[in-house]
């Protein structure tokens, strides 16, 4: 009873914690639109209060490894959850923007450590035939915590000063983590009282072989300092690779990036644009959340090299043909803040005036900003890429030119739905209608795309993450991976539309398929494959292969 206890929480505490962390990084693109209105902001502080998240989740990757290393895991996340409770507050009660800056950065700050301290803590507190599934449900809950924040976005858009219930919401769940890990023990790899823990029951999830295994050889833990990651002791260096590796890959294959035309596409093929938005955002979520739970099923029997090679492999061929068929059938595409605020440039203003718009409904201005931004946010951390294009979307918005408030939450969502939606030829002219089965073919593979890296990329890196470095500096490789994961993800993000400007669409988009290949070249020649073995096992094994 007491193992099966001991399992369910750390399933609930994975959960949970997946769960913040969706819900803080789809949250905004909601909250953006009443604050927006509320702060007048401009498009520059729009895109410092969504990247402000990835610079606290960015500081917490550089320090929060130390963290977790020197006072363990549990106590990590503990922390954590009491510093998420903290900026939830300084949010919902925030009066200034430099408020709502500060409250952005603390959350990034605990959301970053929580999700490093979780999968760790939960890939050393289960058997290893149990581990893929339950680190792999921190992505399911990460998934799940998105489609929940679209669902909050779209009930309080109406919602006078509806964004403190929107952040003040997180609340909930924070607690409730807060509350099942404190019935957890402390981590089991931090104990010398290893077999004394497993005979008290605690930690009766290993099975008897492998406790068997462990007394007749004691595994000793190394004390590792920081540079050992880059020498070859232990073959740490080879580890760092595959860790860096990985991390890069999930990023440089373009998941933020495609995910930022789903509305486009679903417009392509003759979704309308309110009904396209809500399509794009919550059809291609529930794709990741079905995608997900098949990774969560097959982590441990399928394994995770294969995983990765097949996510990967689809990946490149969707991506590619993404590439070739809009060298055929070009999707019109434009850089929302400055397309709209740039006189010159502002085509879609041009073409579909401004004021029949206001005749609709209020609650419109949500559905734009969750389609066109937030969708791609799926893969763990790999998610707050999305961010830059969630403000990129929601920044057209500073071009309404009526002053008065109401009339301007009335204009702010149609507006901003011409701008990312239609930029370019209305929907109703030739190029689009003639390509019907290109367009369809582009949206398959899109869909395709979603669930190949919510297979592969999304959940198995994190799980092999938390698999491969020695308990003792497992903290702070982890960060270490971590922090080029946020680094690499603010790059992409901000650079996207000036790649799009120098080598055009489809040339981007061959280009990821490209980084696809290489990926999986990868992962076949340096990852290896640790279903199974436990967390001894995996760190004998690098120890001893060169």
């Amino acid at each position: 009873g007491r193992a099966l206890l001991v399992l369910l929480l750390s399933a609930t505490v994975s959960l949970l914690g997946g769960l913040i962390f969706g819900y803080e990084l789809g949250i905004i693109s909601g909250a953006l639109l009443q604050l927006q209105v509320d702060f007048h902001l401009s498009c520059f502080k729009q895109e410092v209060l969504v990247s402000a998240l990835l610079i606290g989740a960015l500081l917490a990757s550089l320090v929060g490894g130390i963290l977790i290393d020197r006072h363990g895991r549990r106590r990590a996340i503990l922390v954590s959850n009491l510093v998420l409770l903290v900026g939830s507050l300084i949010l919902t009660l925030a009066r200034s923007f430099i408020g709502l800056v500060i409250g952005r950065v603390t959350v990034g700050f605990a959301i970053s450590v929580s999700s490093m301290a979780c999968c760790i803590y939960v890939s050393e507190m289960v058997a290893a035939h149990q581990r893929g599934l339950l680190v792999s449900l921190y992505e399911v809950g990460i998934t799940i915590g998105i489609l929940l924040s679209y669902a909050l976005n779209y009930i309080f858009a109406d919602v006078d000063e509806g964004w403190r219930y929107m952040f003040g919401l997180a609340i909930a769940p924070t607690a409730m983590q807060f509350l099942s890990i404190l019935f957890l023990p402390v981590n089991p790899v931090k104990l010398s009282s290893w077999d004394s823990d497993c005979q008290k029951g605690l930690i009766q999830l290993q099975d008897t072989e492998d406790r068997a295994a462990a007394k007749r050889e004691p595994y000793k833990e190394k004390h590792y300092s920081f540079l050992d990651l880059f020498r070859t002791r232990d073959n740490m260096r080879r580890r760092t690779l595959v860790g860096l590796g990985l991390v890069l890959f999930q990023q440089f294959t373009g998941q933020p990036n495609v995910l930022g035309y789903a509305s486009k596409i679903f417009h392509s093929v003759g979704f309308q644009s309110n009904s396209s938005a809500i399509l794009a955002s919550v059809g291609l979520g529930a794709i990741k959340v079905v995608a997900t739970l098949v990774a969560m099923a097959f982590a441990d029997k399928a394994g995770r090299r294969v995983l990765l090679m097949a996510g990967c492999v689809v990946m490149a061929i969707s991506v590619t043909t993404i590439g070739l068929t809009s060298r055929i059938a070009p999707l019109a595409m434009a850089r929302d803040c400055k397309a709209a605020t740039d006189p010159n440039a502002s085509h879609s203003l041009t073409q579909h005036p401004l004021t029949p718009l206001s005749t609709q409904p209020t609650v419109s201005p949500i559905l734009p900003a969750l389609g066109a931004g937030k969708s791609q946010a799926g893969p763990g951390f790999a998610a707050t890429r999305s961010f830059t294009k969630a403000f990129a979307s929601t920044q057209s918005r500073e071009v309404v030119p009526d002053s008065s408030l109401a009339q301007k939450r009335g204009l702010v969502g149609p507006a901003k739905e011409e701008t990312v939606g239609s930029a370019g030829p209305p929907f109703g002219g030739a190029p689009w209608a003639e390509h019907m089965v290109l367009n369809w073919i582009t949206l398959l593979s899109m869909m395709a795309f979603v669930s190949a890296f919510s297979v592969g990329f999304g959940p198995m890196t994190w799980l092999v993450l938390s698999e491969i470095y020695p308990a003792g500096i497992r903290g702070r490789a982890f960060a270490f991976c971590n922090s080029f994961n946020w680094a690499a993800n603010l790059l992409i993000s901000l650079s996207f539309l000036d790649l799009i400007d120098a080598i055009g669409f489809s040339w981007m988009f061959l280009l990821y398929g490209l980084m696809g290949v290489m990926a999986v070249i990868f992962i076949y020649l340096f990852v290896p494959e640790t279903k199974g073995q436990s967390l001894e096992e995996i760190d004998q094994q690098f120890s001893r292969k060169r």
